[in-house]
């Protein structure tokens, strides 16, 4: 499985956003299984991006 068009514009958006709040990219992942790509940076921000290109942040407080 190989990451989608929309996921690579998703990322090129959310990396962006990340740049232009001088934030560090500390890992970038996609899982294979899952089809999702994970970026956590500075700040314990962590973000999935889907199939389709749609990300969200992930709330700690749902842990």
């Amino acid at each position: 499985m190989l990451p989608t068009v929309e996921q690579g514009f998703a990322c090129i958006r959310v990396c962006q956003m990340l740049s232009n709040y001088y934030r560090n990219i500390l890992l970038f992942r996609f899982d294979m299984k899952t089809g999702t790509i994970y970026i956590l940076a500075e700040e314990s921000l962590e973000i999935l991006i889907s199939r389709d290109g749609n990300w969200r942040f992930l709330d700690e407080t749902r842990l």
